[in-house]
């Protein structure tokens, strides 16, 4: 008899533990996907790279003057990332979040194999590539009332 009660109560447990997940998933980062985009990831690393860690207006402006194509993608990526946190925190100002580009990366998505023709008869093979894309966005931490670099001073001029 013992047992199916603290089943029970496990079980009880583990479902308040799930809830409580969903509901800080609410509150905190957002996070948005790009799939299947028809070019290398090589290509697309390169831009995502250039916006890793910057604030996101910074990173908006920089996408919108890239000249690479896959910088267009990434910055459609962006503002809708920045639409799903405006939809879970709407107590916050986009303006007095102070948001940045918490996590970006770029993972390789499916290839389509083609055949084009080569001397003597043979065939090559063309692979087109395609890519996966994963963009995390967040309020900036605030730093410490002393700051870092106000606390090494501090124990510079103690010594």
């Amino acid at each position: 008899m013992e047992t199916i009660e603290k089943k029970k109560k496990r079980s009880v447990a583990k479902r308040a533990k799930i809830a409580a997940v969903k509901e800080a998933a609410k509150k905190g980062p957002s996070t948005s996907y790009l799939k299947n985009v028809p070019s290398s990831p090589r290509k697309m690393r390169l831009v995502a790279d250039i916006i890793r860690g910057e604030r996101v207006s910074k990173a908006l402006s920089i996408l919108k003057y890239e000249p690479q194509h896959a910088a267009a993608k990434l910055e459609k990526l962006l503002l809708s990332a920045i639409s799903a946190w405006e939809s879970k925190n709407t107590d916050v100002k986009l303006e007095e979040a102070d948001l940045f580009v918490k996590e970006i990366f770029v993972d390789g998505g499916r290839q389509l194999k083609r055949l084009r023709p080569a001397p003597q008869g043979r065939a090559h093979r063309i692979r087109k590539r395609s890519n996966h894309v994963t963009l995390t966005i967040d309020r900036m931490p605030a730093l410490p009332v002393g700051g870092p670099v106000v606390e090494e001073k501090a124990k510079k001029e103690t010594k």
